[in-house]
């Protein structure tokens, strides 16, 4: 009895790291189909094609982000809960590091600037109004 109680309470968090695994991929996907349908019926609408693939560009990085979020989630999950070694850690450090720059860059490149950057000019900007 006791037995089945330990692998059912190890095995909920490896399900929950699944499932906002998933969460995370769904989210990619569904954000990645909603910016081509757009994009197509923007361009059957006679939409200048620059606006159109800077829009789906943007769309796709916001979808991307967003999704890198929950992957990141999943994996610390994962190491924390379901498998702790030292060696799952690293593979951990790296994930996450590779994950946060990809993030980063997409920020920069959606933005025009690092995210620390934004909170600074959003205050310039509010007390110069």
């Amino acid at each position: 009895m006791t037995n089945g109680i330990t692998n059912m309470a190890g095995s909920v968090p490896e399900w929950c790291a699944m499932a906002i695994e998933l969460l995370g991929i769904a989210i990619i996907t569904v954000i990645a189909i909603y910016a081509l349908v757009h994009a197509g019926i923007r361009l059957v609408k006679g939409d200048a094609l620059s606006d159109i693939q800077q829009q789906v560009r943007q769309q796709l990085g916001r979808g991307i982000l967003l999704g890198l979020e929950f992957l990141i989630a999943a994996d610390i999950i994962h190491t924390v809960a379901v498998e702790l070694t030292f060696e799952n850690v690293g593979v951990l450090a790296l994930v996450v590091l590779i994950r946060t720059f990809l993030s980063f860059t997409l920020e920069l490149e959606l933005t025009g600037k690092w995210p620390w950057q934004q909170a600074g000019s959003e205050t310039k900007n509010g007390a110069d109004n």
